[in-house]
């Protein structure tokens, strides 16, 4: 078994990122289940009450527990792979070869004023169907009988043979193609005469009309019928058909009527499994049950019993109400009975009658379970769409039964044709959880049903969402079923039986070269103007007045004796060499403040002690043996770094401020660049597109400017500098990688390839490759003008200005974070988002962070060997990477991060042959009130990440059992040096307290010899006063 993310994984919901909703929205959070207590053996079953402990969350919870993420195995080689369909939502014909009309063929004409819409047909159709079927390669189908098409009026008597012959054809067709057949026997069409004779489920009568037509249905495809189904959800025909009344027949009656049609509807699922296991089962060997639905709900506070409470009652209101008669002691959940007095009772004798009356526990989890969501009990709770939860739910509460998904699956809208990128990844995440709770909770999962098999009548929402696994045109005469997305998807898992990784490929054992840089990373540092430790630069005595004011008085007229000042006079410098020797990093990158060192923007005004500050961090972190990466510009969404004259004339729509960068520049390589081997320009100019974003055209200028500016610092230092100081220079791009969304359609594969040049080609094609834009993104742009969908217009670069900018870079810098997932959407705008026609997608499966950065280790990988073969075999540093993590103890998910992370770029340089010189980690302290990056807290308190990258650098990667890269005797001579160095004050004081204490123990000697000789000579005298 294997857990890792996959292609196809930041929304304030399910899915999209987008500026529209799409679909209803819930809360995604996955918790980790303490199943601890299964390892008691049960005495007693059917307890109300025994599922709590699924909310309890584990207070040992490991974000990157293998049980809580994605699972790559397979699912036990007998498992059945299912689809399904209602009658009256696929088969049409409703008034054709004698079918009589059933409550919904009123409902819809009465109260959804639909009359003219069509379905799939499937009646007359079927070869259709079976063609579908046969492409998915299902081993079952579960497809329901229309009572009113075999008996027109609902009571038996002479069956309709058109509505007979076909149901014989579907049967054996299927057997045929060795797929099993599982029945239906009503799926929510009660015969129309049946509600207006009756008054319909209200009345108990219905209960033996139903066991009569399940008797003939039992006599006439029981000899071929293996599995059946007495009645679909009858949680939604007693609340939505008798008491909100948004399904048929349509009646919004009192809470009594209600329950008192969940009581028949009870009694008529347990006579009729009494009466094919009386007379049916002993020759025909098939199965029963019933399909309960539910929702699933999570307490706002997993550690509060009384939100587990409400959880456990919310349930006990939905699923309880069938499930405990049934899978429990044949009664109600005492929750219900104390809150409703009006609930119907059960005689003993019905109790007995009525509970254990199901073979296996047929559940269904869809959106029918969750919408209208203001009609559900959430008990100020959160929906959730978590399956593997309420799996381990039911197999707590009723004494783990084998279960079939009877149900499952998402809808799309309407206007959705193949593209249902969507209902992939909600299959995707169901499937899995359902493969999760059967090798992790040992849950009895035997079959899965995908519902639909094709688009048809989505009872209350009629055609406006669509459910179906094919497509289907209802306005066609042929009415093809056309496979969607999902469709091939839900074919490869059943060809596969279950999941297996594409992207990740085995761990590699090796290293990175021995001169591979590892470093860290920090935004700006604010400059200190005045060192924060003066007392040894001034000369003044101060007297402290501690009984008094509490205050320093100088002391007129006395001078004492100072030395030069320091670097380490600034605190802030100590802390940072602090947290840097705890890194172990021979790389340090940082930002100077641009804005500070020159306030008015040009070189008129220079803060010569903001300079001072930013030398002594170089020159003290080199003290450590470790060089510096010096980035001049960072800007970020909340502070864009300019100085404020600068930011008054239009900042980077302004091309005078690429001058005054070059000035900038130029000044910062002069004052530190003896010290500084590696400098970055600009960080992440490819995102500013959030600040200048008025229009496209304020975006691309903006853009166009930084390159220039860019270009220009890296022509100064290339004739200025380098020849002395032998640095390099690079600018740092956001450089995540896109993936399509959906691997069945181009269009996605398009709209990945146009976010890498958008995103990433927009700076690097002039810089690496032409001098000019990307021709796609050009091209692109051009569309959507002829189109009328934008009036964007990338600028042009003048024959000077393409020599400037191209090859004005030493190395590749990347910013690397997540994997983006993204579908085509066209978009109608001005604005640099809508002219790239893109959209995000959540791959909700994927490990991701806090703030929803999706862990994607071989994203990393993908994008090196993309940059590689896009621009060349160029050196490439990793300038940032890391993730959020919000634990300040045991930070796993970051180390978790780093190590997937790390391993996937040590195969882009071992095995892929990318030239990449270095990885620095991000960052060293994390900000307050923002997501938490950092080694350090705001605080400077280390996390346990810090150790886990430390062995990462000792190790230099991977290594087997033997490192290639031993330490020289003269770099361990070094290392003693840079230890005696940096340890100087304490050695100091070692020295002086050894010193110390060997004068001490010579006084002391001295002293003892002294007083023995005392003592002899006074021996001898009293000896010879005696003689």
């Amino acid at each position: 078994m294997k857990t890792v993310c996959t292609v196809g994984t930041p929304a304030n919901e399910w899915i999209f990122f987008s500026i529209r909703a799409r679909n209803l929205t819930f809360n995604t959070g996955t918790r980790f289940v303490a199943f601890w207590t299964l390892v008691f053996t049960k005495t007693v079953t059917g307890l109300a009450g025994e599922g709590r402990p699924v909310w309890k969350k584990d207070p040992h919870f490991s974000p990157v527990s293998e049980t809580q993420m994605f699972l790559y195995d397979t699912f036990p080689k007998e498992f059945l792979w299912g689809v399904g369909t209602g009658a009256f939502q696929v088969e049409g014909s409703w008034r054709e070869d004698g079918k009589g009309s059933s409550i919904w063929d009123r409902f819809i004409h009465s109260e959804l004023r639909d009359p003219d819409s069509t379905d799939g047909d499937s009646y007359t159709l079927l070869d259709k169907d079976l063609s579908a079927l046969d492409f998915l390669g299902v081993t079952f189908y579960q497809f329901s009988i229309s009572w009113s098409r075999l008996f027109p009026t609902g009571v038996v008597a002479a069956p309709n043979e058109k509505g007979l012959q076909y149901y014989n054809t579907l049967i054996d067709s299927l057997l045929y193609r060795n797929i099993d057949p599982m029945v239906t026997l009503y799926h929510w069409d009660l015969p129309l005469m049946l509600q207006e004779k009756y008054g319909g489920w209200k009345n108990e009568s219905v209960i033996d009309i139903f066991n009569d037509y399940a008797t003939f249905c039992f006599q006439t495809f029981g000899d071929r019928v293996k599995y059946w189904i007495t009645i679909h959800n009858p949680y939604l025909i007693a609340w939505h058909g008798y008491g909100t009344g948004i399904h048929a027949p349509g009646e919004k009656g009192k809470i009594t009527t209600v329950y008192s049609v969940g009581h028949n509807l009870i009694k008529a699922h347990a006579k009729v499994w009494h009466n094919y296991k009386k007379h049916f089962r002993p020759y025909q060997k098939g199965m029963m049950s019933i399909v309960l639905g539910s929702h699933w709900i999570e307490p706002n506070k997993s550690e509060d019993a009384l939100d587990i409470s409400k959880c456990q009652q919310s349930m006990e209101r939905v699923l309880g109400w069938f499930a405990k008669p049934i899978y429990g002691d044949g009664d109600y959940p005492e929750e219900l009975k104390n809150k409703f007095s009006f609930l119907p009772r059960f005689t003993e004798d019905e109790k007995n009658y009525i509970k254990g009356t199901a073979d296996f526990f047929a559940f269904s989890f869809g959106p029918n379970n969750f919408k209208p969501p203001n009609t559900l009990p959430k008990m100020g709770q959160n929906l959730s769409l978590n399956l593997r939860e309420v799996l381990n739910w039911i197999k707590l509460e009723y004494n783990s039964p084998r279960i079939l998904i009877a149900e499952n699956g998402w809808f799309t809208d309407s206007h959705v044709k193949t593209d249902d990128t969507t209902a992939i990844y909600m299959m995707k995440n169901f499937i899995n959880k359902v493969l999760q709770a059967i090798k992790h909770d040992n849950i009895d999962v035997f079959g899965y049903t995908a519902w639909s098999l094709l688009d048809g009548f989505e009872w209350q929402h009629a055609y406006n969402i669509r459910r179906g696994l094919f497509y289907v045109d209802f306005n066609s005469e042929k009415k093809e079923r056309i496979p969607k997305s999902s469709a091939l998807y839900y074919k490869q898992i059943i060809r596969e039986n279950g999941f297996f990784p594409r992207e990740s490929t085995p761990g590699l054992q090796a290293q990175f070269s021995c001169d591979f840089s590892w470093g860290i990373t920090e935004s700006v540092l604010k400059a200190e103007s005045v060192a924060s430790s003066p007392q040894f630069c001034d000369s003044s005595l101060y007297l402290w007045n501690v009984t008094g004011d509490g205050l320093l008085h100088k002391v007129k007229g006395v001078k004492l004796r100072t030395r030069p000042a320091q670097c380490t006079d600034f605190v802030s410098i100590k802390r940072q060499l602090d947290l840097l020797e705890k890194m172990k990093v021979t790389h340090y990158r940082f930002a100077l403040d641009w804005s500070l060192i020159l306030p008015n923007g040009d070189l008129s005004v220079v803060n010569r002690q903001v300079l001072r500050y930013y030398r002594c961090v170089v020159s003290e972190v080199l003290k450590l043996n470790v060089q510096s990466m010096v980035t001049l510009y960072y800007p970020t969404h909340a502070y864009l770094g300019l100085p404020g004259p600068l930011l008054q004339t239009g900042g980077w729509l302004n091309q005078s401020t690429a001058y005054a960068f070059q000035d900038y520049a130029a000044l910062c390589f002069q004052e530190l660049g003896d010290l500084v081997k590696l400098w970055i320009t600009i960080n992440e100019p490819n995102q500013l597109s959030n600040v200048y974003n008025r229009s496209s055209n304020d975006t691309y200028r903006a853009a166009h400017n930084l390159l220039i500016a860019h270009a220009m610092a890296w022509r100064i230092y290339d004739e200025q500098y380098r020849s002395f100081q032998y640095g390099k220079v690079s600018l740092s791009l956001h450089s995540d990688w896109a993936e399509p969304a959906n691997p069945y359609f181009e269009s996605h594969s398009k709209a990945a390839s146009r976010f890498l040049q958008f995103e990433i080609g927009w700076f690097a094609n002039p810089i690496f490759k032409t001098g000019d834009y990307p021709a796609m993104m050009r091209e692109y742009i051009n569309f959507k003008n002829r189109k009328g969908l934008s009036y964007s217009s990338l600028p042009s670069f003048t024959r000077e200005e393409k020599q400037l900018v191209k090859g004005a870079a030493d190395f590749y810098a990347l910013n690397h974070f997540t994997t983006r997932f993204v579908i085509h959407e066209p978009q109608n705008g001005s604005q640099y988002e809508f002219d790239r026609d893109i959209q995000f997608l959540q791959d909700i499966t994927c490990l991701s962070s806090p703030s929803r950065l999706a862990v994607v280790p071989w994203g990393v990988r993908k994008v090196l060997r993309w940059i590689k073969q896009t621009y060349g075999d160029i050196d490439i540093y990793i300038t940032a990477n890391g993730i959020d993590d919000q634990s300040l103890d045991n930070d796993e998910l970051r180390n978790y991060y780093l190590g997937k992370y790390v391993q996937e770029i040590l195969k882009a340089y071992y095995i892929d042959k990318v030239k990449i010189k270095g990885y620095y980690a991000f960052k060293l302290t994390e900000e307050k009130s923002k997501p938490r990056f950092g080694f350090f807290t705001s605080d400077s308190k280390g996390k346990p990440s810090i150790k886990f990258y430390n062995n990462l650098i000792s190790n230099n990667g991977f290594p087997a059992d033997y490192s290639v890269c031993r330490p020289s005797n003269q770099e361990r001579q070094c290392s003693f040096c840079l230890f005696i160095s940096q340890k100087k004050p304490l050695i100091f004081f070692a020295c002086c307290l050894f010193s110390t204490l060997i004068l001490l123990l010579t006084i002391i000697f001295f002293q003892k010899r002294k007083r023995r000789k005392r003592f002899k000579a006074k021996s001898i005298r009293c000896i010879c006063v005696s003689f």
